[in-house]
């Protein structure tokens, strides 16, 4: 096994690369829509707006830096969930949340994990 140890990483022209503007999951929640609407673990999500039974609005921290940002929300599958499903209702936002909508038997229904990744470049 190798072991990779640097203090800087620099460009072919000498300056420092930064990491950060990289293409990787730059938003993330994980959240409980059932007890309380908490957010159990986040990253660059700043707060979780209830708009009805199943529907929620997640608002970044820091702007995505275009519309071209690939999101995903899904839910944490249980035995009592049947034709179950989770929708993006307003992707290709940069200033504010994406809408998360979760269904169960053609439903709106509050769910106890819901999770959003947002994959893209931050503003």
């Amino acid at each position: 096994m190798s072991t990779i140890k640097v203090d800087t990483v620099q460009s072919t022209g000498g300056g420092v690369v930064t990491l950060t503007n990289q293409i990787a999951c730059k938003h993330y929640v994980r959240f409980d829509q059932v007890n309380s609407n908490t957010m159990e673990q986040s990253f660059n999500n700043s707060s979780v707006t209830d708009h009805g039974t199943g529907v929620h609005t997640f608002t970044n921290t820091n702007n995505m830096a275009n519309a071209n940002h690939a999101p995903t929300i899904a839910t944490e599958i249980q035995s009592s969930y049947q034709d179950a499903a989770d929708a993006i209702l307003s992707s290709g936002i940069t200033t504010t949340g994406m809408k998360g909508y979760h269904v169960e038997g053609n439903s709106a229904t509050d769910t106890e994990t819901l999770t959003m990744h947002t994959w893209g470049d931050l503003a």
